[in-house]
């Protein structure tokens, strides 16, 4: 149901043009991704390709009928010596085959080779999901960070605002000197190119989230939440989380893989069992003979009629395929030795990424409780270098810097954030989580 409202909203917000704007909380972005994405639905189609590429194999148990027809004119007929000629002038025939597959180990074990196909299709199919699950939630994270960053510059900008127009308030009564002032617009003034730099960030990050949920790009987006406001999320910490590999959708894909390979070596095998089956054959013919051959008399039938019934079974036993059969068979164990050994070493890989994840994790976590404390630490030195300027005490050089320390700290407490919340989505792809 609530795939079905966003694709509503969607297709509502693509009439509508550039003066649509969609909102979206990231559970949200992430179902429409799910069911929007090109590569979901490629995935999709590929798990439905080898459902019927499994059928296609069971049909070959089923009994295959044929029928045929034909009819053939004699231009010329076979002679005798003497100039006598015999044959028929007009020949019809309809001709029905049936066969029937009694035993065939090859296609047994064809199926079950199909019944793995199809396990690792729906294995990579998972696998996209979870990947695109994991670059949605990074890209909103992205957006996320890169809003609360203009946030905070803003009110940096506001604030620095308010000291250059007491400052020149100063100047102009001789409170202040103007090296003070200048110093106060120089501090504005390169302010600037920062916000406009987080603005275009803005809307870069945005285009990227638009791409992974398939959105036009001439639909504006908004996304719910704030940054700051995922702190609850960052204290939780690594409760619950462990170097589990077992759901890692890269090794179950190589798991798969092996699987694969060892059944085709079964089909290769069963290439040099025997195989039997039953067949018959039904068939009515009509020629016009009837009167050469003096059937019937005067009062014959122009054309005689004939229709043969045959039934049997064949057995088939292969004895010598040019070495054929064996190389191949040889071929598929090279094939496993090296998937085993790819195996092992993606493990290793895979596992020391689970180790970095985890740790990026514990990184991020106490990056945020210590520029959380610089945060409150900044803001009470800000106050108290602003109250002494104000008072005349302090100076411009301290009151900037004090500005500058809080707006960095801000910031770092921001990008400490977004760091865990990017590593536990990364840390949920190793793992193998689809959300």
């Amino acid at each position: 149901m609530k795939r079905t409202i966003l694709t509503l909203g969607l297709l509502w917000a693509a009439c509508f043009g550039a003066s649509a704007q969609m909102r979206l909380t990231l559970a949200e972005a992430i179902d429409l991704a799910l069911s929007e994405n090109p590569t979901i639905k490629v995935a999709e189609l590929e798990v439905q390709r080898f459902d019927y590429v499994k059928r296609q194999t069971w049909g070959n148990l089923l009994p295959q009928l044929s029928a045929s027809g034909s009819y053939q004119r004699s231009i010329v007929k076979s002679e005798m010596r003497g100039g006598i000629s015999f044959g028929a002038d007009n020949t019809f025939a309809v001709q029905g085959d049936l066969t029937l597959p009694l035993f065939a180990p090859q296609v047994y074990r064809t199926m079950k080779l199909n019944n793995t196909q199809m396990a690792a299709a729906v294995e990579a199919a998972r696998s996209s999901r979870i990947a695109l699950v994991s670059e949605v939630k990074k890209a909103f994270y992205n957006i996320l960070l890169a809003e609360q960053s203009l946030d905070v510059l803003r009110e940096s900008q506001a604030t620095v605002q308010r000291t250059v127009d007491d400052t020149d308030l100063q100047y102009r009564h001789g409170l202040a000197s103007e090296y003070d002032l200048l110093t106060a617009q120089v501090q504005l003034s390169n302010l600037q190119p920062t916000i406009i730099q987080t603005e275009t960030s803005i809307k870069l990050a945005k285009l990227l989230l638009k791409m992974y949920l398939s959105i036009p790009e001439e639909v504006e987006i908004d996304i719910e939440g704030q940054l700051d406001a995922m702190r609850d999320q960052v204290l939780a910490g690594t409760d619950g989380l462990t170097a589990d590999l077992t759901e890692n959708s890269d090794l179950r894909t190589l798991d798969l893989q092996q699987e694969l390979l060892r059944r085709q070596l079964k089909v290769a095998n069963a290439g040099r069992l025997p195989s039997l089956g039953a067949f018959g054959s039904a068939t009515y013919s009509g020629n016009d003979m009837a009167p050469f051959m003096g059937i019937g008399g005067e009062d014959a039938s122009k054309y005689f009629w004939t229709h043969p019934i045959t039934v049997g079974v064949q057995l088939s036993v292969p004895i010598f395929a040019g070495l054929t059969r064996m190389n191949k068979s040889r071929e598929i164990k090279n094939q496993i030795s090296q998937l085993s050994l790819q195996r092992t070493y993606a493990e290793q890989q895979i596992s020391v990424q689970m180790q970095s994840a985890l740790n990026d994790l514990l990184t991020a976590r106490e990056k945020m409780f210590a520029q959380e404390r610089t945060v409150e630490q900044a803001r009470k030195a800000y106050a108290i270098s602003d109250t002494r300027y104000r008072a005349g005490a302090g100076t411009i050089l301290e009151l900037n810097s004090a500005q500058l320390a809080r707006t960095q700290a801000q910031l770092n407490f921001s990008q400490a954030i977004y760091d865990y919340l990017s590593a536990k989505a990364e840390y949920d792809r190793i793992a193998g989580r689809e959300k």
